[in-house]
Formats: C-alpha cells, structure tokens, sequence
C-alpha cells in the first residue's frame, strides 16, 4: 500500500494470482457467524475485484470497498455488466456507486469510508508487510460501529520459506492486533502434501484460517 506502484503494477499487468474467480467459499461457510442483517453496513477494505462484494451485495443493502487500482474496479463493473456513477470525491479517490455497492478508489488509509457494522477481510491484512499491520487494524478499528464484527481471513506458514505476499499472519498477532476484542478463533485449514504450497514449493506447512472479530 505505501508502495502503490507494486499493485499498480501488478494489475496493469494482469499478474493476479490473489485474485479468485469465484466467492470465497469460506464467506458463504462462516458469514452467518456474524448474525448479519440486511441493514447491516459492510466494508471490504483492498478488495479488487473480488466475486465476493457481488455475493455481499445481495445480502445487503450497502456494501463498501477500498481498492487502490483503478484498473481492479473498473474490470470489477465491466465484468459484472454494471454502469456505475463515478464521482470524483477529492484529488486522491473516486467513488464508484451501482445500487448497493460503493467502491473507493484510492489508499486505504485515507478513504472517506463511512462506520460499518461488519468488515470483511479475506485478503487485506496478509497483503500488508508487518511495519504497516498495526496501522492497517487501527484503521479498521476505527471504522466500525459499536458491536460491530469483523470475519478475518489469515494465512499461517514460514515465513522464511515464501517472500510474500500474501504474508504469513499468525494467531497470535491477530490477537495482539485486536487486543481488547473478542476474538473466536473459527476454522484453520492445513494444507496436505498434495497442496502446490507443500509439494511443488516444498514447504513445511502452509495454512487458511478464519476469525471471527467482535468490539
């Protein structure tokens, strides 16, 4: 993020490997964990054109996202059909509305976003190297509402064994990140020696798990 130009990059590129075609099928499995309402405001922060925000979008009436790439959200609508309103919001974002969804176009760390009642992160935290993570859940602590609700995607491995990102982020520093939070710890799926992480690039472990996140 504080370096724009490697995202930039790799969208302008098409270099999206972290990018899936499909919902995440660990949204649909652990969404109700939440006890979402429909009037619930969401927020997907570094959420590129992710299949997700559409499956959001159904279930609510207003779904945010924060994307850095401009080429990411304009494939996101011109994929999906959609005809948003782009409206120039300050000389560092856009805002692009379609019905439910708005997505910013910009940093992160100085969107306009408005307070949510849930955050969705599949893939914000473990794009962020550790000296920007403690400023990134500040944030995200930030724009929450009160009882709001946070469903964290991680993933754990050596670090050592694989640059990143995505980046390795451990249980115990979501706990140290969101101290004070009630943290439940949800799902953990290890890869087995059939995984491309484990047999194609040899390392030790490699594994997916989910938070469930409550102020």
């Amino acid at each position: 993020m504080r370096d724009p130009e490697f995202w930039h990059s790799k969208w302008a590129s098409n270099q999206i490997g972290f990018h899936q075609d499909d919902v995440h099928p660990l949204l649909i499995q652990f969404w109700p964990k939440l006890q979402p309402k429909r009037e619930d405001k969401v927020l997907v922060p570094l959420c590129g054109k992710s299949e997700d925000l559409v499956w959001l979008a159904s279930k609510h009436n207003d779904v945010q996202g924060v994307e850095l790439s401009n080429i990411a959200v304009r494939s996101f609508f011109a994929e999906h059909f959609y005809t948003p309103l782009v409206i120039p919001v300050d000389a560092r974002h856009e805002l692009y509305q379609f019905d439910e969804l708005s997505i910013y176009v910009g940093d992160f760390f100085t969107a306009p976003i408005e307070s949510v009642d849930v955050i969705y992160d599949r893939a914000a935290l473990v794009a962020l190297p550790r000296e920007m993570r403690v400023e990134y859940a500040e944030r995200i602590k930030q724009s929450l509402n009160p009882g709001g609700r946070i469903l964290l995607v991680t993933l754990d491995y050596n670090q050592d064994e694989m640059s990143g990102p995505p980046f390795s982020v451990t249980e115990q520093e979501v706990r140290q990140l969101f101290q004070g939070y009630t943290i439940t710890h949800l799902y953990r799926d290890d890869a087995d020696d059939t995984h491309p992480k484990i047999a194609d690039k040899g390392m030790s472990r490699f594994a997916e798990e989910v938070f469930l996140i409550e102020s």
